[in-house]
């Protein structure tokens, strides 16, 4: 059995990115480490949400342990840095925040539990972190430096294809898909192109666990957001592939369809 450490910016982060491949790895066997680098205290609440004294940071801690539960995460780290909030916003200049960390420093500390856990594949954001958010971009960073200084021999960016997605936008009514314009104007950046990933898990199987820990969120996503509301076919469609970029590593198990990787593991 193989152990699997995701690097993630936010809660939430890992229902919407990897939750399909966290809980095949699971039901599999294998070693799944979730390592989050800040609470999502900038994110935006219903004005109703948190009890009398309740934080953002707690209720999306939360969140994070319940989502993790259900996609059968066996070791969950919060390094506990701050949020530093969409790129162009003044949380980006608290010295405090994630993306304003020394990031040798953060690194040792994450090879550290990457060594201590004998992790056999690292995953991390893409260069851009997606789509530019600042977090996940230094997640990048420091989830690279981390798989050197710990030797982990192969690292895989997790992103998204940028070309499958906007061939579901012709589909999009008939999806039931009602895209807003700033989420349109995030789809223009999302992710790679097809080109340029190595590896496509079907996780197809595990579409109801990803949907549910997208509900553990419920902070930041509700009933009524674009990720839960679609249909349970077209639900799948959307989320039941995940894709990455193997950056390090032997090739793995390919697939028959299109001959890229289908599994993160040799």
């Amino acid at each position: 059995m193989a152990t699997v450490a995701f690097i993630h910016a936010h809660p939430d982060d890992e229902a919407i990115v990897t939750a399909g491949t966290m809980a095949s790895l699971a039901a599999e066997g294998h070693r799944v480490v979730l390592i989050t680098a800040t609470g999502g205290e900038l994110g935006e609440y219903p004005a109703d949400l948190l009890a009398p004294g309740e934080t953002l940071a707690q209720r999306r801690a939360a969140e994070l342990q319940a989502s993790a539960a259900i996609l059968g995460v066996d070791r969950l780290v919060q390094l506990g840095h701050l949020d530093s909030g969409m790129a162009g916003t003044a949380g980006n200049d608290d010295p405090a925040c994630f993306a304003n960390a020394d990031t040798e420093v953060v690194a040792a500390r994450v090879a550290a539990i990457l060594a201590e856990e004998h992790a056999d594949v690292v995953v991390v954001y893409d260069e851009h972190g997606n789509y530019g958010h600042p977090d996940h971009i230094k997640a990048h960073q420091v989830g690279m430096r981390a798989a050197d200084l710990a030797g982990t021999g192969r690292v895989y960016l997790m992103t998204q294809n940028r070309d499958f997605l906007r061939s579901l936008l012709g589909l999009a009514a008939d999806l039931g898909i009602h895209l807003d314009e700033d989420r349109m104007a995030t789809l223009e950046v999302l992710g790679e192109p097809e080109h340029r990933i190595t590896t496509r898990v079907d996780v197809t199987a595990h579409v109801g666990p990803k949907a549910a820990a997208m509900r553990a969120h419920a902070s930041q996503i509700g009933e009524t957001d674009f990720y839960l509301t679609l249909p349970e076919d077209a639900f799948a469609m959307v989320w039941g592939t995940e894709w990455y970029i193997r950056v390090r590593g032997a090739p793995g198990p390919t697939s028959d369809d299109d001959g890229r990787e289908r599994s993160l593991l040799a």
